[in-house]
């Protein structure tokens, strides 16, 4: 049943569920984050639902946002950024409801009224990672997308593939690096490398977008890309290159005790000569970099076996909400798994919503249902 919303002071009408639209954050993925929530403000119905945008600052403060989404566009040249500013917003439960308050020094607080559910469109560490989901816990607060574990194993590529594993899903061959490893003995991971066999990618173990990733095709490039990867990330996981190709499913939560559902899978191309892999200018700055083919033209078995695999995937981290789950379809037919995002690009031109209109639920009525998901989820331990 739909969650139950209290009556509009001195109305006898059922108000409209009040979303916060979280978003920016303290990760090097900021700006994808700022784009993700431009696209989803520009689409969400407000007749139906009582928006509020809220940014966070990469000095982790939270600000009103500007309903205005045009400056949180992505360019090449600029790319967008929550401003910390002089009043903070804070979430706090007062008389049984979870409130919006907006505090200043020196100023009496403000309520701005009670939140029913959290859309965190947040990207990368300190968003996607478990971290905003454990606040939203502790304050009992419904949010969209998957809990604090679920999160947190997403996020880190290492624990990400033990899981895989376990869940009888095949990964590729790769290695992680702690931070104590590279710094006590670098040429053990070099030979540990150099086994795997180049070409490689360099990974930091939590980050996404892209960011950091580098291709290396030979041990003398190794150590420039450890030492680009440990820019985000202390952690590491290096990849052996498989030659095959980039398969995605969208995974949506099934209502009540169903199971999840999945999209019809997607390929993507990258265009031009400009693009090795693909990396963040491909993904966001250069139009048209790019190209999604839904479905995917593979054989049917192979498209059920993607949409098999991706639910498999999503039930073995515990993912709720939304996933995209990413494969390597190789020329033997072999279906290696990639990696999943709990908390995806969510653009109109990304590849999450893009598989999904191609599936016939279009961006606006994805938006809806993930908040209706999130509205009558329970709260608590997931």
């Amino acid at each position: 049943m739909p969650h139950d919303l209290t009556p509009a002071p001195d109305s006898g009408s059922v108000r409209k569920p009040r979303v916060a639209v979280l978003f920016g954050g303290r990760s090097s993925e900021h700006a994808v984050s700022c784009v993700t929530a431009a696209g989803v403000l520009g689409a969400i119905d407000t007749e139906k639902y009582d928006v509020i945008p809220i940014g966070i600052a990469k000095t982790g403060q939270w600000v009103l946002a500007a309903q205005d989404t045009t400056q949180w566009s992505l360019a090449a040249t600029a790319l967008p950024e929550i401003q910390p500013a002089d009043q903070t917003v804070t979430l706090a439960e007062i008389g049984g409801e979870h409130q919006l308050i907006v505090a200043a020094p020196n100023t009496v607080p403000q309520e701005l009224g009670a939140v029913d559910v959290v859309f965190p469109l947040l990207h990368g560490p300190f968003g996607e990672d478990g971290t905003i989901q454990g606040l939203l816990e502790l304050s009992n607060t419904r949010y969209v997308g998957a809990g604090v574990l679920a999160s947190a194993v997403g996020m880190d590529k290492h624990y990400m593939k033990v899981v895989f594993e376990a869940a009888g899903l095949q990964v590729g061959p790769y290695l992680a690096v702690t931070d104590r490893q590279w710094l006590t003995d670098p040429e053990a991971v070099r030979k540990a490398v150099d086994k795997l066999g180049f070409p490689v990618f360099v990974k930091p173990a939590r980050a996404g977008s892209s960011m950091g990733i580098s291709k290396v095709d030979s041990l003398a490039e190794l150590d420039a890309a450890i030492d680009e990867a440990r820019q985000h990330d202390l952690k590491l996981v290096i990849e052996a290159g498989i030659v095959g190709r980039e398969i995605e499913c969208a995974v949506l939560e099934g209502r009540g005790t169903a199971g999840p559902r999945t999209s019809m899978p997607g390929e993507i191309s990258v265009a031009g000569g400009s693009h090795e892999f693909y990396d963040f200018t491909a993904k966001y700055v250069e139009d048209n970099a790019a190209v999604l083919s839904c479905p995917a033209d593979i054989p049917e078995e192979a498209i059920a076996r993607v949409r098999e695999l991706a639910a498999t995937a999503f039930d073995a981290v515990g993912a709720e909400g939304l996933s995209r789950v990413d494969f390597f379809y190789t020329a033997a037919g072999e279906l290696i798994i990639n990696e999943i995002n709990t908390m995806p690009g969510f653009t109109p031109k990304s590849m999450y919503p893009q598989m999904w209109a191609a599936s016939g639920l279009g961006y606006a009525e994805l938006i809806d249902e993930l908040i209706y998901l999130a509205l009558n989820r329970k709260t608590g331990l997931r």
